[in-house]
């Protein structure tokens, strides 16, 4: 009996070691930390299960203001790659972003390989506009630029990430083309976009829409609207007949609301994913997601 209660500890010794063995051996894959759940996304698309994938944005938050704990900002400076949006996107996440880069941590910052945009109206006006990812062919820009650093890290076979990335820029140019047919029926004298913040500076260059204005005229959330931008505002919704105004998931829509009653016209309030992704069964789940609901949505906003 006792030596079978010896095997019987023995055994378990055994399985933890081979657990604990297979824990280390997980841990072992190289840590890629995303800031935005939206890059993390894509990054998890190009790497796959080779690397260790951290998304510090949770779903449904605000790119602008969210910040992350003392421990995720620690481990921020073991990562094997850091890769953010840049271009002043991650306000509350900067400095810890910095202090990675300080302590020698490899960065990817998405904004250093696009054609960045600046913002035309507002407080911003003249400062480079973050929202790249509202046109596919931008973030066909940030795949390709990340494939060869994915690709070269210890531990992650490069022709499975080329592989990935082939059949992930299949999907960004097919919803190109879905995005141009779409947006191509409607009517040139509707296309005009209202929403909360300015965030379609790219989606309006590449597929030809007129921005008309933004509740909040700066080019962050964290900003406050003045007496005379709604009523400027009020003034443009009026002039342009737009049908619909589209209000951020992100970001409440109160004052959406509100200059839809005080412009005096029935127009619309349509809610769309453009800031963050939602958790699996929120309907933006994915970038590629998250940019065919939003063009429905924007289509029958302002066909109809």
């Amino acid at each position: 009996m006792r030596r079978s209660r010896r095997a019987l500890i023995a055994l378990a010794l055994t399985s933890a070691v081979v657990l604990s063995g297979c824990s280390r051996a997980a841990d072992d894959r190289p840590l890629v930390i995303v800031s935005t759940n939206i890059l993390g996304d894509v990054v998890g698309e190009l790497v796959g299960d080779q690397a260790e994938v951290v998304t510090l944005m949770k779903p449904n938050a605000d790119p602008h203001s969210f910040e992350i704990s003392a421990q995720a900002a620690a481990r921020l400076r073991s990562a094997d790659l850091v890769v953010s949006n840049g271009l002043g996107l991650e306000e509350g996440l900067q400095q810890h972003l910095d202090a990675a880069d300080a302590a020698g941590v490899r960065a990817f910052v998405a904004g250093d390989v696009i054609d960045v945009l600046d913002y035309r109206a507002g407080d911003a006006a003249g400062l480079p506009d973050s929202h790249f990812w509202t046109d596919p062919g931008r973030m066909l820009d940030v795949v390709d630029a990340l494939e060869p650093l994915l690709g070269a890290m210890t531990g992650v076979d490069p022709a499975e990430v080329t592989a990935n990335t082939g059949a992930y820029r299949a999907e960004l140019e097919r919803l190109d083309d879905e995005m141009t047919e779409a947006f191509g029926g409607i009517p040139a004298e509707r296309r005009a976009l209202v929403t909360n913040h300015h965030v379609f500076g790219y989606l309006a260059q590449r597929f030809d829409f007129a921005v008309v204005g933004a509740i909040i005229p700066g080019g962050t959330t964290l900003a406050a609207p003045s007496a005379s931008d709604l009523a400027d505002l009020v003034t443009a919704v009026e002039e342009t007949g737009v049908p619909t105004i589209f209000a951020e998931s992100s970001s409440p829509d109160r004052l959406v609301q509100a200059l839809a009653s005080e412009a005096n016209v029935h127009v619309r309030v349509v809610e769309l994913f453009t800031e963050s992704l939602t958790e699996p069964d929120g309907g933006a789940p994915d970038y590629l997601s998250m940019m065919r609901v939003n063009t429905e949505r924007i289509t029958t906003g302002l066909s109809s």
